[in-house]
């Protein structure tokens, strides 16, 4: 390829990227909702059971949706402790084979691998996760991710989206169902504690809020906000 070509397809992609809508809304990153379900609280020595995102887009009118979720089943790393305290919360069973367990490594390079083509097809630079108690969510994907000697972990490394956070300031509720609950959407306790389905429903309240901020008072244009972190 001939340098002139070359410098003509880097400005149509810059020009691609900024002119992105959900790329101007969070200043290049891509929400991306996450959830996992453990065998304790200890990122470092708790095993990880189960990690599911829910990816977002964004409307014409500026509004987000949800898009799809995808969800693995992971098998506890050698050596992982796990509470059975957390056993008897979640309902897991980490040694079923109907469960269909992919390796810790395996698991999460099929998950970053989906957010890394979201976070291009939205035109965004990085992927920022979202979660319900965020730290607790990205100290496990870190924890794991570095265990296995994974270099391309598409989520910032320390910025979050909490939708704890959120749903305490719209609607003074903390907990995802009494939050979920006054946001108007619907909530199963039977189905809650699995990550697939706490990741859908994270997402729908993440949505609620920033679509509820949008319609009252709009959003930033794109050259709002400060350097790159």
């Amino acid at each position: 390829m001939n340098a002139g070509r070359h410098d003509w397809l880097l400005d149509v992609e810059e020009t691609r990227h900024r002119d992105a809508p959900m790329a101007r809304r969070f200043r290049g990153y891509l929400p991306v909702v996450l959830d996992v379900e453990t065998g304790g609280f200890d990122a470092r020595s708790d095993a990880l059971l189960e990690a599911a995102v829910t990816l977002l887009d964004m409307n014409e009118a500026g509004e987000l949706h949800c898009t799809r979720t995808v969800s693995v089943a992971v098998a506890p790393f050698e050596g992982a402790n796990i509470e059975q305290a957390s056993l008897d919360f979640t309902g897991i069973d980490p040694y079923d084979p109907a469960r269909g367990a992919l390796a810790e490594g395996e698991a999460l390079r099929s998950l970053f691998s989906d957010v890394r083509h979201a976070v291009r097809a939205a035109g965004c630079k990085r992927a920022i996760l979202v979660g319900h108690n965020a730290f607790f969510d990205h100290g496990f994907v870190f924890a794991a991710a570095n265990r296995q000697g994974i270099k391309r972990n598409p989520f910032h490394p320390f910025s979050t989206f909490d939708t704890v956070t959120l749903a305490g300031m719209a609607y003074g509720q903390t907990v995802l169902a009494k939050a979920c609950e006054l946001a108007g959407i619907e909530f199963s306790t039977r189905k809650a504690h699995r990550a697939g389905y706490d990741c859908e429903k994270t997402a729908e309240l993440f949505c609620t809020i920033v679509n509820q901020w949008q319609r009252a008072v709009g959003w930033p244009p794109a050259e709002a906000g400060g350097e790159d972190d």
